[in-house]
């Protein structure tokens, strides 16, 4: 409990104040007056004013959050300086700098990993290296670092021959599995289960992982082409998601601090690979066209620039209330699936 909980916190806050960042160092070049960077929300722990922006430590250290004066014009106290008197393509940079620092965070995390680690690529033991929440290896009582020595009488000798044999498991017939731990063997039963997204047959285990060195240069290289494929398979997965509606797998903030303390339990290279795959699904996400996101402000950003004037205030509050009423709905659903999940178990 206490991994997760701190796990949580550290994922959280780096994604959201890394976000925060992106909108405070822009508004900062662009001639904006910010009123307060916090790091944290709840009360203040300590406060430093520096020119004319407060510093300030919260007491709930997940994220932070800026006061850019003149964000509603109504009560713009910064005259040309406030947030709504800028140019239309200066507030689109700033609305635009927190999903891009998202995007930005992972090519760093994963460039800091395969500079000083290398990078990861499945081990050629069958050695369970993560398992899947839910499925039938977890459930079933397989561990880390559980060696798998044969699956229903057949000898596997390599992670390779553990996937080749995946491969002919059936959805709902009982597989047993022999594994080695602490020197000893024991057996156990495990029940595939069909995939809906992926359209396999899976029990729920992954490989253990190598890491083979890179150069400093490769190594950015590598960290580029990995976050630009991430970034690709999450917008098509999100494209099949609008396709063919589905929240089985929607996982709220109960979730979420889940899989970090999962991650976290096999090391700080996992917790930083999860860090990276959420700041990149943080980035997308914020960039939907949804009243209350960056992405909807955004919307209303162009529209001004087509209309040559902004929507007006009473429009404004309708989809903004909209929007947030909108996450809220999703953020219950979601954390309903998490209680779910969690009480199944």
């Amino acid at each position: 409990m206490i991994i997760t909980i701190i796990s949580a916190i550290f994922v959280f806050g780096l994604l959201v104040l890394v976000h925060e960042f992106g909108h405070f160092i822009t508004a900062k070049l662009t001639g904006m007056r910010v009123d307060e960077f916090a790091i944290g929300f709840g009360p203040k722990l300590f406060s430093k004013k520096y020119g004319e922006t407060k510093y300030s430590l919260r007491a709930i250290p997940l994220g932070g959050f800026n006061d850019i004066a003149g964000m509603d014009a109504a009560d713009n106290t910064a005259g040309e300086r406030g947030f709504c008197e800028k140019p239309v393509f200066s507030r689109m940079i700033v609305i635009l700098a927190g999903s891009t620092m998202n995007f930005i965070l992972p090519i760093v995390l994963f460039f800091l990993i395969y500079a000083t680690v290398g990078v990861g690529k499945p081990a050629v033991e069958p050695v369970i290296g993560g398992l899947i929440p839910g499925m039938s290896a977890e459930e079933a009582g397989l561990q880390i670092g559980d060696k798998i020595l044969s699956a229903d009488g057949v000898k596997i000798e390599t992670w390779e021959d553990f996937l080749n044999k995946v491969k002919n498991f059936e959805a709902g017939k009982p597989v047993i599995l022999s594994y080695e731990r602490n020197s000893q063997v024991a057996e156990v039963e495990v029940i595939p289960k069909l995939d809906e997204r992926s359209k396999r047959v899976l029990v729920g285990i992954q490989s253990s992982i190598e890491y083979e060195e890179k150069p400093v240069g490769e190594a950015f290289t590598s960290a580029v082409t990995h976050t630009k494929d991430i970034f690709v398979g999450m917008l098509n997965a999100l494209a099949d998601l609008f396709k063919k509606p589905s929240g089985a797998d929607l996982a709220g903030p109960i979730g979420i601090a889940q899989m970090a303390g999962q991650a976290a339990e096999t090391g700080i290279i996992p917790l930083l690979n999860f860090a990276a795959l959420l700041s990149l699904n943080l980035g997308i996400i914020n960039l939907l066209p949804v009243p209350a996101l960056d992405g909807g402000h955004f919307v209303g950003l162009v529209i001004e620039a087509i209309r040559g004037k902004p929507m007006s205030q009473k429009a404004l509050m309708y989809t903004q209330r909209a929007g947030v009423a909108l996450l809220l709905l999703l953020t219950l659903y979601a954390t309903t699936n998490d209680l779910i999940r969690v009480l199944t178990k």
